[in-house]
């Protein structure tokens, strides 16, 4: 159920992006997509805790406020890149939060500290450069850095979603705190800049970031509290195959063979490391059932 949730989560995400690309070349301000990003999981999660009559009270608010602080910085950086490099740059960059996440793994991982997940998760990489292949020019380093960056920020980001899920926090807690903070960033800065006006396919586009940012940030949180942090973030390179297949059907760019081979790159790397998780879980549960006959015995 792990990969499925993260799947799901890779094709809103893929949505998303475009989304945020539209809404900036019809003319919405960063403040403007940044506020309809968060708004729709405020309202709709208030309204479901509400009626179920759940508390909004989180078990840790330092935890909340290091996922935060990392998550709402993460995605400024990261929309700013999309809004002002191509969509295949900005996604690149910010999608090299598995490799940080695979980077910290390796030093201080314990026991997924496997050569065959760092394999795995290298063989992604490279998957996402051969199909994407960004190509930077002098004037867009800056925006390239702050994607860079935003990766960076999403890697620690992801970590602390994964900490709340073991503290036993729900996810829908986790994204109902989430947005809040990212409307209140967006809702502050648009007292500075103000609202500008938009036509209505602007407004479409930042409705689309708002719904399929919400379905996406559940699912994602569902997939990082459930197991293996490494694990997910293989399967987050799928956002690519997305993304591809969103760009043949709205924009007809077919991806050539070295692109198509970078997505078999990705999937593999995906299979890689499920199999490794599972043959893992598998002597695990066998030590763990061996154990326990040994002590009953």
């Amino acid at each position: 159920m792990q990969s499925l949730w993260m799947l799901v989560a890779c094709a809103m995400f893929a949505l998303m992006g475009a989304c945020v690309k539209l809404a900036s070349d019809y003319d919405a301000n960063m403040p403007q997509i940044i506020l309809f990003r968060g708004t729709p999981s405020v309202i709709l999660l208030f309204l479901w805790t509400q009626y179920h009559k759940k508390s909004l009270r989180p078990k840790s608010w330092k935890a909340h406020l290091l996922r935060n602080g990392f998550g709402v910085t993460s995605m400024w950086l990261g929309f700013m890149a999309l809004s002002m490099l191509p969509l295949s740059t900005a996604i690149s960059l910010n999608y090299t939060a598995p490799l940080f996440i695979g980077f910290w793994m390796l030093l201080f991982g314990g026991t997924q500290r496997d050569p065959i997940r760092i394999i795995a998760v290298m063989f992604g990489f490279l998957g996402v450069v051969a199909v994407l292949r960004p190509s930077l020019h002098a004037e867009q380093l800056p925006y390239a850095l702050l994607g860079l960056m935003a990766g960076a920020c999403a890697a620690v980001a992801m970590m602390q979603i994964r900490q709340l899920g073991r503290l036993g926090e729900p996810e829908w807690r986790t994204v109902f705190i989430f947005s809040t903070f990212v409307c209140i960033s967006g809702g502050v800065t648009l007292t500075v800049l103000g609202w500008p006006t938009l036509g209505w396919q602007a407004y479409l586009a930042l409705i689309g970031v708002g719904v399929s940012g919400l379905f996406g940030q559940l699912a994602m949180t569902r997939a990082f509290g459930l197991g293996s942090a490494l694990l997910t973030a293989v399967l987050q390179y799928s956002t690519i195959i997305f993304a591809a297949l969103l760009g043949i059907v709205v924009w007809g760019d077919l991806p050539d063979v070295m692109a198509w081979g970078g997505m078999a790159l990705i999937i593999v790397s995906g299979l890689i490391s499920a199999w490794r998780t599972y043959t893992e879980d598998r002597i695990m549960r066998g030590q763990v059932s061996a154990e326990t006959i040994s002590q009953k015995g």
